[in-house]
């Protein structure tokens, strides 16, 4: 008896202070952004007026709002479906081909995960230059004199150039992942494929999608929400939400209706929209990506 109470405060001694910080550090302030997205309030005067549900009735019939979601959506489709099927890809030959250099490439791969947003806004702006980038330059050798292409100031071309830094970010680390996952699989299963004719794309949606699919269900989950986060850094990094709002997105929207526009309550009400979206997308990606696992 006196055992089990010594292990029960025990435990009790280990998960309380992560559950303390918990609590202070992220039920508080969520439920913080409820309360306040109920107020018209500054952000800093000591004057907080309750409006109830107003500020998400002007919120729904806020245009802005809507091209904020527009491109945040756009993000998280294009952003996943490439990073994901080039991450498969590159995994795949890395860890099945026989390739000269192998170590090499998957340290290349992996840089770009360790360097800061900050640094690689850096990097993707000089590259977009319209005067003097990398990418300019080099489409010249082949449209000649013709006027330079704004990619960060097109408000058609602003979102696909941030799509391809957050792809070339993310790639690396989810390849260390999905290569983790396929070391694992046996190659007797690919040596009998191997004799019954299989050929290398058939063993790839055959064996090691299948193999692998609980690894790429968690991290399809875990990209699409963190790919809200990642989306207002680089904007905040590299167009600050322009040309004229063109880039804006969820969060960044936020974080200007809360902080520049003095408007704490609206960018509330804006976070718990996002919240909300937040919960429901990861709800449904895992209900539609769910199956039964196999196993080996």
């Amino acid at each position: 008896m006196q055992k089990n109470k010594a292990r029960s405060r025990f435990i009790v001694a280990c998960v309380a202070p992560a559950t303390i910080l918990a609590f202070i550090f992220l039920v508080i302030p969520t439920f913080n952004v409820f309360r306040m997205s109920l107020f018209k309030w500054g952000g800093y005067s000591p004057n907080q007026t309750f409006v109830g549900l107003d500020n998400f009735v002007t919120l729904f019939q806020d245009e802005n709002f809507y091209r904020s979601c527009r491109n945040s959506i756009l993000l998280i489709v294009l952003v996943t479906v490439v990073t994901i099927t080039f991450a498969l890809l590159f995994a795949s030959l890395l860890t099945r081909e026989k390739l000269v250099g192998q170590n090499f490439f998957r340290i290349i791969f992996y840089i770009p995960n360790i360097l800061s947003v900050v640094v690689i806004s850096a990097i993707f702006s000089a590259i977009y230059d319209s005067n003097r980038g990398l990418l300019n330059n080099f489409l010249s050798l082949f449209r000649g004199d013709a006027d330079p292409i704004y990619w960060l100031g097109d408000q058609k071309l602003v979102i696909y150039s941030l799509a391809i830094a957050m792809v070339w970010q993310a790639i690396g680390y989810y390849m260390v992942m999905y290569m983790a996952s396929m070391s694992a699989i046996p190659e007797s299963l690919y040596e009998s494929a191997n004799l019954e004719g299989a050929s290398r794309t058939r063993q790839f949606f055959s064996i090691t999608l299948p193999l692998i699919w609980t690894n790429i269900r968690t991290t399809l989950t875990f990209f699409i929400i963190s790919n809200i986060n990642m989306s207002f850094l680089f904007v905040k990094a590299m167009t600050g939400g322009g040309p004229d709002g063109a880039s804006e997105v969820f969060l960044s929207y936020m974080y200007k209706q809360a902080y520049t526009n003095s408007t704490y309550g609206y960018g509330m009400a804006v976070g718990v929209v996002v919240f909300s979206f937040s919960f429901a997308l990861a709800a449904i990606v895992n209900k539609v990506t769910k199956r039964e696992p196999l196993e080996f």
